[in-house]
């Protein structure tokens, strides 16, 4: 639960500070604010994991072909923000491309793009496969696939959702991130990025939209902090990709840390719209029940 309702709370914390600098050390934003959407609102990040999250409750394993309609359903529904490669990928499925060609193609036209458009919505497949590190590394790397075929993003999702299993286990951070690097075998430029995190000063942190970057600034976030509050206030202060990032780290501290560490005052005011255009608000207990489904579905 803590890990469903971390995501969206840091994706929520995130969304005002999006695209903007860093925020001062001695003046960073601790509460839900105003952006381009009300105060406490998750973005496209978390409603593309409620969609994945939907996928794994009606298919296990994930079946890769039902995820992909299930993205073009969210995308026609008009989300107020998608990435561009994104996008660019469910237009070509919504014309009737299957996804996998659709993903290769648009990867092609930019074979060097990695971004972390998987990465913030890849959370449920760790709570589907707790219990089956095998399966959740093979979903975890499909649900990319999907729309970000990139080698990069495929190991930096299966790697967060291998470190969020151990983390629900009861282990720290540090153990965790240890075992984690021990079940896969990243190649050595995430390896270095990983390794680096922790060692890095704030100012080189550019928290942007390369998967790289986010995978290095909640790795930052998760393991020089103490508290569920102090990681996620440290990730979205670096701005840039704010929400992202700080989805990404409120995923791997709330499974650190659990829900009851979450401070209230962000809990009552998160919300979002889901399914896109049926008026039903999703909060946090929402949130917490669709991880306790995605949970009893590997038992």
């Amino acid at each position: 639960m803590g890990c469903a309702v971390g995501a969206a709370v840091g994706d929520a914390l995130g969304m005002p500070l999006e695209f903007g600098p860093p925020r001062p050390l001695d003046a960073p934003v601790r509460d839900m604010q105003v952006g381009r959407l009300p105060a406490g609102h998750f973005t496209d990040d978390t409603e593309m994991a409620l969609a994945l999250a939907e996928s794994l409750l009606a298919h296990r394993p994930l079946d890769a072909a039902d995820l992909a309609h299930r993205f073009v359903a969210w995308y026609q529904a008009g989300p107020p923000d998608i990435g561009i490669h994104t996008r660019a990928v469910l237009l070509r499925v919504r014309a009737g491309i299957g996804w996998r060609e659709a993903a290769y193609a648009v990867q092609q036209q930019s074979p060097a793009s990695a971004g972390n458009g998987s990465l913030m919505r890849c959370w449920p497949v760790a709570l589907a496969w707790w219990n089956n590190l095998d399966q959740l590394v093979i979903d975890s790397r499909l649900q990319s696939e999907v729309t970000h075929p990139h080698g990069e993003c495929l190991e930096a999702c299966a790697l967060v959702n291998v470190l969020i299993c151990h983390l629900v286990y009861g282990r720290s951070p540090a153990d965790a991130l240890a075992a984690a690097l021990r079940d896969l075998a990243l190649v050595a430029d995430l390896r270095r990025v990983v390794d680096d995190a922790p060692r890095l000063p704030r100012s080189l942190l550019a928290n942007s939209g390369w998967v790289r970057h986010t995978l290095q600034s909640a790795m930052w976030g998760l393991l020089t902090t103490d508290s569920f509050e102090q990681a996620v206030v440290q990730v979205v202060n670096l701005g840039n990709d704010a929400d992202t990032a700080g989805a990404v780290v409120g995923a791997l501290a709330g499974a650190a840390y659990g829900l009851s560490a979450i401070p209230p005052r962000w809990k009552q005011v998160l919300h979002g719209e889901w399914p896109l255009g049926s008026g039903t608000t999703w909060r946090a207990d929402d949130l917490s029940a669709l991880a306790l489904r995605l949970a009893r579905i590997a038992q």
